[in-house]
């Protein structure tokens, strides 16, 4: 194994696995491909491409994390679930790259940016569709109300975002129900959804840990948006400033530094001015107050493992929520 793959700690995790862990995401990943090569033309190509520029695959990590927790990997359920919701996750990616006229997303070329407005909308209505179909193929009704329930939250907390879009008088409180809604659910979802087979206790504890990995992941999302860089993230510093949103970093420095808070987002203008007000932000602690929450969730959410599994169960899903805030990207 090399260096780096021996310090990333989701290498770590599926070397920790096996070949159960190992095979299920890689039959999820030939699945993911099938679907949107069966999706036709003129969609399939978009759809590909989105599918093809990959990400951590966590939440398909997390289906797959929580069946075998619950002792359930083998089976076709949980290819289902663990591409259902990597598509939904997918389909949002493409929507909001439309709403915030994004150019990059991990480093290449958005849908919108590529194929136009129309072929993007498309698209990602596409992947929603699919994601659904692939549960129902299940006959089972309860998996498909888990992501349905999903996709409301998803729905609810894009649209909580576009209210607050420029607004300087988000609280903390308000911002944390935005992730919730937005980030958090679909990692609830996942969880839920792997360990269904096992019974409503487990998969009902599994979702509470994974809302509160769900919540460092965006945490520390929003931590690198100020603090990362487009080699690092795909995409520029101060994306979400550039686009008005208003995240935890922003909240805290504003409350630390009155020239922060007096900045209007809307008359941000140029690179020069959008990396002096992340500078501004770092200044004050923001990010490391915001990774120290970020923190205290993924020990809450590991706590809370050990009340549910015994320790030679909870040991790769501890590991999966300290993935969420060593990540780089």
């Amino acid at each position: 194994m090399s260096t780096q793959a021996a310090a990333d700690p989701l290498q770590r995790l599926l070397d920790r696995g096996g070949p159960a862990v190992g095979d299920a995401l890689a039959a999820a990943e030939e699945r993911l491909r099938t679907v949107v090569a069966d999706a036709g033309v003129p969609l399939a190509p978009a759809a590909a491409e989105t599918i093809a520029a990959g990400g951590k695959r966590l939440r398909p990590l997390l289906v797959v994390l929580a069946a075998s927790a619950g002792g359930v990997l083998e089976g076709q359920h949980v290819v289902r679930a663990a591409v259902a919701v990597e598509l939904v996750h997918s389909a949002t990616l493409v929507h909001d790259d439309i709403v915030d006229g994004a150019r990059l997303r991990r480093g290449r070329p958005t849908v919108v940016a590529r194929h136009g407005r129309a072929a993007a909308v498309g698209t990602g209505d596409l992947l929603f569709s699919r994601a659904f179909a692939e549960l129902a193929a299940g006959g089972e009704v309860e998996p498909l109300r888990i992501l349905t329930r999903a996709s409301r939250a998803l729905a609810a907390g894009e649209l909580m975002q576009r209210e607050d879009a420029y607004r300087r008088d988000v609280s903390v409180e308000r911002y944390l129900r935005r992730c919730e809604l937005k980030t958090a659910a679909l990692f609830e979802a996942a969880c839920a959804l792997g360990a269904l087979p096992a019974g409503d206790d487990l998969a009902g504890g599994l979702a509470l840990f994974a809302r509160r990995i769900g919540l460092a992941f965006q945490l520390f999302d929003d931590v690198l948006d100020v603090a990362g860089g487009e080699e690092h993230t795909g995409k520029k510093a101060g994306a979400d400033l550039r686009d008005g949103t208003v995240t935890l970093p922003l909240i805290i420095a504003s409350e630390r530094d009155g020239a922060v808070a007096s900045v209007d987002l809307r008359e941000l203008d140029g690179e020069a001015s959008i990396a002096a007000l992340c500078a501004r932000i770092a200044a004050t602690g923001a990010l490391e107050s915001s990774r120290e929450r970020a923190l205290g969730y993924v020990a809450s959410a590991k706590e809370q493992l050990g009340t549910l599994l015994a320790p030679d169960r909870r040991v790769l899903l501890s590991l999966l929520a300290d993935a969420v805030v060593e990540r780089r990207s």
